[in-house]
């Protein structure tokens, strides 16, 4: 063959090297281009970040100022503004809920030597020491109210130690914002105006650390980026905040906003705390794939200009054609993963299956036809006919020669071959990902220990049929099944024995309901659903709840050494009307199973809008949930009733506490409306604790005598009596806030008296035996002897209201107070009559010796005078 001569007499391999210089190059250029352009978003990141903290950083300082201004509104419309006034206003406004960091809100008032001196502030808890504060002994502070004063604007301090901080440890700075308070008249419109008509000065402080880290985008939270705030007014740097206080140096590049505000300037300063993202791998850069088309370009040109082809023959060429596309399609194939199979596209015989194929089918495979190949003899069918051949993949089940079946997506495409028309079928076998798509699809919607159904699986069938209803489906059943005493083999046994009953009774539902149709499923712990659909009648529904009981009542089960008997509790809902929510009928279903409980266990309830023990149990549940929400959300609130001398000096004020629920609306809520509920649900230890712990912190505050208050009662119930460590969280109490336990009055009734005696009688005496005084109410109303009198240490009872209510026309009423009344002075007690509803009652009282009354006509409850946010 004669030597390839190259163009302009160059060297064929000079031609490649110049050809992949060049891409090369281009290559270089282009990832550089792609680094630029990562960068540059980078860098728009670190940006966003900033101007985010910068704008959050804004938004809550002129949140301060809507708050600075809602309550100099207060001042400008009232020329007297009382504490009662301001105090209702800081809880009307609910600050804390926008803005976390807040410390006060205060009012200093100017006096007459020209002072300013705080009158007001609110929430009083925590901020005690801020009252009488002289504004000048905080120069930050004095020269805020100054330069707000002189220009009638809210202006910013700079950041200084609050008096708050200072009592609590706390390190970080606070700052406040002020805006003055002029006497009434219109705007002044000159500084010395403005200085002449001051009269006062709104405050607003917070802690300033936690008023930018509340403002912190997500990214510097995760450490994506270091903020760093600094006071910067004046040209000297003081820092206000660190999100990395221990960073050593920051990687990246930073970002500075400046944050005009209130007269201040500062600086939010953002820096990346990771190098900056080089494009260096094959998934994101464009310089491995441009050096890859670089050298195949230059084997291009070399291929170009070194192929001198001579004048091959006609048909020398046109015999070859054939073959080298038959062996490059056979090469190539061979080495797919995928199945190849070729078959004649007239009676669909396979002429050629690669190697995959013949491995995957079986050696077989090329005397076959591709119908056979198929599960689905009709789809297979289709496939040979060429009716499918539009290369859109579909799923089959094929099957190899010794009849083993798998799953493949199929596609076939008609080709031309040597002018013969042709069937090209390509396959891959799904059969493992198929499997494991399965058994993903059911662990999301079984449990893993019973292979039940789990909870959210089984609310997605109720809500379908809850949807069908509304549509005019058929009535359905809900049934919701508790073990009784689980608890008692999990202690008894161990969980792991607690895990093979439940597996055992997945078991023996499954095998109760096999070929019903029934849904079950388990619902959390030893609770499981069931869901019954296509009701013909109701009756049906508790047939099948009945057998189902009676199933796992008779079941025994046999663990190590013990034997177990095991019992349900099963509550059911009909879902036959439409616009049920899944929500609602899982409450109803539950409060059907709490009320199967209540009957006695292993029986069957189901709910009725007409069953007026359900209605009511439902509605203690939704008043226990209110319950525990009012506590978390301060909605509870203290009472005072004063108790009064029936004749003589009236002496120091004496008053029983009494307990009220504030709802959404601001309604007081009388306590016969949720104490029961709080009774059956367990919550009165919780509640019994708010009270004490809320009327001996504030002792002083309880009655508008202050300090001059005598005696205050609280009342205990039933379950806080048997709470062993209430008695030392009360004396801890006392001691902390220097509460003289003579001061102290604590009330049971007569019914939590005789309920356990010896542990009453414990419990009480130990309280008396630290100084408090012992009440005991609603005497006479129960189950009254005088006889355990003698074991109850109490100083004082109270004469139940239904005696003194029928005093002036009851004989038997008169007597028995008489005869309480003697005894219990006997006794050296003190004898209060409640209910006292007249003069003319009070008058017979008196004349039988009594020493106190109490009622709504001598005194109504008032709240007790707390300044203070509660929630």
């Amino acid at each position: 063959m004669a030597r390839d001569v190259a163009p302009l007499g160059i060297a064929a391999w000079v031609w490649s090297l110049v050809a992949l210089g060049l891409g090369v190059a281009l290559s270089v250029w282009l990832a550089q281009a792609q680094q630029r352009r990562v960068d540059a978003g980078q860098r728009a990141d670190l940006e966003a970040v900033a101007d985010a903290l910068a704008g959050t950083v804004g938004e809550g300082l002129r949140t301060c100022e809507l708050l600075a201004r809602s309550v100099q509104s207060l001042f400008l419309a009232s020329s007297e503004v009382e504490p009662r006034e301001f105090t209702h206003l800081y809880q009307n406004l609910h600050p804390r809920d926008r803005l976390d960091s807040l410390q006060a809100v205060a009012y200093a008032e100017r006096d007459a030597d020209g002072r300013y001196v705080t009158r007001l502030v609110a929430p009083r808890e925590g901020n005690e020491r801020v009252l009488g504060l002289d504004v000048a002994s905080q120069p930050p502070n004095l020269a805020a109210l100054l330069a707000a004063r002189d220009s009638d604007r809210p202006v910013l301090s700079a950041p200084f130690r609050l008096l708050q901080q200072e009592a609590s440890g706390t390190p970080a700075e606070g700052v406040t914002l002020r805006l003055p308070i002029f006497h009434p008249g219109p705007p002044p419109a000159s500084v010395a105006e403005r200085r002449e008509r001051a009269r006062g000065s709104v405050a607003i402080s917070f802690n300033v650390r936690r008023l930018i880290g509340d403002s912190l985008p997500e990214e510097i939270a995760d450490a994506a980026f270091h903020a760093s705030v600094a006071d910067v007014t004046g040209g000297t740097a003081r820092p206000l905040f660190d999100s990395h206080p221990l960073a050593h140096g920051d990687a990246g590049d930073h970002v500075t906003r400046t944050v005009l505000f209130g007269g201040r300037e500062w600086r939010v300063q953002v820096h990346a705390m990771r190098q900056p993202l080089a494009v260096a791998d094959w998934s994101q850069s464009i310089l491995w794939p441009g050096l890859v088309a670089s050298a195949l370009f230059a084997l291009l040109v070399w291929s170009v200009l070194t192929s001198r082809r001579r004048a091959l023959e006609q048909g020398w060429r046109m015999s070859r054609r054939y073959r080298e596309s038959e062996e490059r399609f056979r090469v190539l194939n061979e080495l797919l993963p995928a199945l190849v199979l070729l078959a004649r596209g007239g009676d669909g015989r396979i002429t050629y299956a690669n190697q995959a194929a013949r491995l995957r089918l079986g050696e077989a495979s090329g005397e076959l036809t591709l119908a056979a190949l198929f599960d689905d003899h009709r789809l297979g069918l289709r496939m040979q006919a060429g009716e499918l051949a539009n290369g859109t993949p579909s799923e089959a089940v094929l099957s190899n020669a010794t009849g083993d079946r798998f799953w493949a997506s199929v596609s076939t495409a008609r080709v031309d071959v040597g002018g013969e028309d042709m069937l090209l079928m390509v396959a891959t076998d799904t059969s493992e990902q198929r499997q494991l798509t399965e058994l993903l699809g059911y662990q999301a919607s079984h449990d893993a220990l019973t292979e039940l159904y789990n909870r959210r699986e089984f609310e997605r069938r109720v809500e379908r049929v809850l949807v069908a209803l509304s549509s005019g489906g058929m009535p359905a059943a809900l049934l919701y099944m508790d073990l009784d005493q689980f608890k008692l083999i999990n202690d008894t046994s161990g969980h792991i024995a607690g895990d093979q009953l439940l597996i055992q009774l997945a078991t023996a539902m499954r095998e109760q309901f096999d070929g019903e149709g029934v849904l079950l499923a388990r619902l959390g712990g030893d609770e499981f659903g069931v869901l019954v659909p296509g009701l013909r009648e109701a009756g049906q529904a508790r047939d099948l709840a009945e057998r189902l009981r009676e199933r796992i009542d008779g079941y025994v089960f046999v663990w190590e050494q013990r034997t177990y008997t095991i019992t349900v509790s099963i509550g059911g809902v009909v879902l036959d009307q439409p616009g049920l929510a899944f929500k609602d009928v899982l409450a109803q279903a539950d409060t059907a199973c709490y009320m199967a409980k209540e009957g006695g266990r292993n029986r069957v309830h189901f709910y009725s809008a007409s069953d007026d023990e359900t209605a009511r149990r439902h509605g203690e549940m939704e008043w226990a949930n209110r319950l525990r929400w009012a506590v978390a959300e301060g909605r509870l609130l203290l009472m005072y009733q004063e108790v009064r001398p029936v004749s003589g000096d009236r002496g120091r004020p004496y008053i029983e506490l009494l307990l009220r629920f504030r709802d959404q609306q601001g309604r007081l809520v009388p306590p016969g409306a949720f104490l029961p509920a709080a009774e059956r649900y367990g919550l009165m230890p919780m509640i019994d604790r708010w009270v004490i712990e809320t009327a001996l912190s504030h002792f002083d505050q309880l009655h508008p005598s202050g300090a001059g208050l005598g005696l205050a009662t609280i009342n205990l119930s039933g379950a806080s009596i048997e709470d062993e460590s209430l008695v030392d969280r009360i004396l801890e109490l006392l001691h902390a806030h220097g509460v003289d336990p003579q001061r102290v009055c604590f009330e049971i009734t007569e019914t939590v008296a005789v309920r356990n005696l010896s542990q009453v009688g414990r419990f009480l005496g130990r309280l008396r035996d630290a100084g408090c005084k012992l009440a005991l109410d609603d005497f006479g109303a129960g189950m009254s002897s005088f006889g355990y009198l003698k074991n109850l240490p109490v100083d004082i009872i109270k004469i139940d209201g239904s005696f003194i209510r029928d005093l002036l026309t009851d004989p038997m009423s008169h007597a028995i107070v008489r005869a309480v009344n003697d005894i219990g002075h006997q006794r050296g007690m003190v004898v209060i009559a409640e209910w006292v509803s007249s003069v003319e009652v009070l008058d017979a009282l008196a004349a039988i010796g009594v020493d106190y009354a109490q009622g709504f006509d001598l005194h109504r409850p008032e709240p007790v005078p707390l300044h203070r946010r509660r929630g």
